[in-house]
């Protein structure tokens, strides 16, 4: 499926595609472009192990479309809500920017779950529960709390993506090029509006010490939605289908195992094995991401100093050139034939 050339600007900063920040009172404010992608998730099935050689990918990766459909809602609700607290014209143009990016993320994500759905109807279940776990946090946290929820969560993706956008050539071009695109566009559009949930935050807010005593609680509530999703498909989903332990990255999960096997009272379920996602990436790169992910909750921190994924600025040139980026892998094999 072809994109539909580039989306609307802002109008403000038409004509400009960088990747870094531009200017704030902070130096935060982001080039924001909101491109809106159809990736043909109805044209064919979507199999659950998408990327048939790293199983364990594929489900951590589903679980990410379940948790970016109902964390995107909460966000736009809170920005929503904080708009009219906004007084610098630059940072409210920048967060109804941002929004509606995360606004096309969420879409795209539903026709992803909704592909995985329609093979798997209990996963209605998964999506359901997802939602009305942020749905809760919307209805019983303040504005301000969401909006740290939202700085604390959107400062990780940097350095997290970076990891999958450098072993893009193992973790996404092995699976469905469908799949792969939607979280290649996903991720690169993090990467670009990095700056953009902190800028809200310290515009609205101003309290980088809040950030902080309240990131052991939001990244416990985050565990909580990614548990209860990655449990869902174990229960939900065969293990035909989906390969290995949806909570495999529960590092507690195969001692458990190792003891039921050897003591027979010790009752663990067994939903497959626990393959590492990740077990091929050089260690050095994976303990760069997580210091990464500890520094971004620093008061202090400034996203615009992350150092950035060179498969981003990549992503980004051909999209403005009038690259298909809704099928990255299968339309660059078909340009070269």
């Amino acid at each position: 499926m072809s994109r539909s050339g580039p989306g609307p600007r802002d109008r403000s900063r038409a004509g400009s595609n960088k990747i870094g920040p531009k200017r704030s009172r902070c130096n935060q404010v982001t080039d924001l472009q909101v491109r809106k992608l159809r990736f043909g998730f109805a044209d064919h099935d979507v199999p659950f192990a998408w990327n048939a050689s790293n199983p364990a990918f594929s489900c951590a990766t589903n679980s990410l479309s379940f948790f970016a459909i109902a964390f995107e809602k909460m966000i736009c609700a809170a920005v929503t809500e904080a708009l009219p607290l906004i007084n610098d014209p630059q940072v409210a143009e920048e967060a109804a920017a941002f929004m509606r990016q995360e606004g096309q993320h969420s879409m795209a994500h539903r026709q992803h779950a909704k592909a995985l759905i329609k093979s798997h109807p209990a996963l209605q279940e998964t999506l359901d529960t997802a939602i009305a776990m942020f749905d809760d946090l919307t209805a019983t946290k303040p504005v301000k709390y969401r909006l740290a929820y939202t700085a604390d969560v959107e400062a990780t993706f940097t350095p997290s993506f970076k990891l999958m956008l450098d072993n893009a050539d193992t973790l996404f071009a092995p699976g469905d090029d469908r799949v792969a695109s939607l979280f290649l566009w996903h991720t690169v559009e993090e990467v670009e509006h990095r700056s953009s949930a902190l800028l809200i935050y310290d515009a609205v807010i101003d309290d980088p010490w809040y950030r902080a005593r309240m990131a052991p609680s939001i990244f416990t509530h985050v565990g909580a939605v990614m548990n209860a999703i990655s449990e869902s498909f174990n229960r939900l989903v065969p293990i035909a289908d989906r390969k290995v332990d949806a909570q495999w990255a529960d590092s507690t999960r195969r001692w458990k195992r190792a003891l039921a096997q050897k003591f027979s009272f010790f009752d663990f379920p067994d939903y497959g094995p626990c393959d590492n996602a990740y077990g091929h990436i050089p260690l050095r790169e994976k303990l760069a991401a997580a210091s990464g992910c500890v520094r971004s909750q620093i008061p202090g921190h400034n996203p615009r100093n992350a150092k950035l994924p060179a498969l981003a600025a990549e992503w980004l040139a051909r999209y403005d050139a009038g690259y298909d980026v809704t099928r990255w892998y299968t339309g660059a094999r078909s340009q070269r034939a």
